[in-house]
């Protein structure tokens, strides 16, 4: 009988090459077409998250608005999105990060987190973390208090862990 972390791998396709030469592609499109692995994905995401008041969990797009928006119902939270430019149509307040090739930039409702409410971060994988680190200031910068970050996988030859800390970062796959 497997357990749930060997379940999930299997239900995770590793693509070589992928998007350029040299890296490995944990590709979670299965998973996510599998009913029982997801549903034990969105479980071991929520679980220790359960019973510390969660608000709002926060999600940046796209594959965290799958998780994050399973999770906050498993946690009866509310749920944020973090977008790309441009697509929120509301006042917005925004991060521009380092990425290894250029700079990227992340948007949040200005409105979309009040003061003292307790979030938590959940997205599909946590890698070289400048994109959760982004979604971290926005959610500090609105006056979040953020409980946890929740990840399916995390890449830990990327340490993206660092970037984030102190924060609690709870993994339910780790890859090195």
């Amino acid at each position: 009988m497997l357990d749930s972390e060997q379940r999930l791998k299997q239900l995770i396709r590793d693509i070589a090459d992928f998007p350029k030469p040299g890296i490995l592609f944990r590709d979670i499109t299965p998973l996510l077409a599998d009913p029982s692995g997801l549903a034990l994905a969105v479980e071991l995401l929520a679980n220790p998250f359960r019973g510390k008041n969660i608000d709002l969990v926060v999600g940046a797009e796209s594959r965290g608005f799958i998780f994050g928006t399973a999770v906050a119902c498993c946690l009866s939270a509310g749920f944020v999105i973090v977008r790309k430019p441009g697509k929120l149509p509301h006042k917005k307040v925004s991060k521009t990060y380092d990425l290894e090739y250029g700079k990227d930039t992340l948007e949040m409702h200005a409105d979309a987190i009040v003061k003292g409410q307790r979030v938590l971060i959940v997205d599909d994988v946590l890698a070289t973390g400048g994109t959760m680190k982004a979604c971290c200031e926005l959610v500090q910068h609105l006056g979040g208090e953020i409980v946890g970050i929740a990840v399916l996988t995390e890449l830990l030859g990327l340490a993206g862990r660092a970037k984030v800390a102190p924060l609690k970062v709870h993994s339910v796959l780790k890859y090195e």
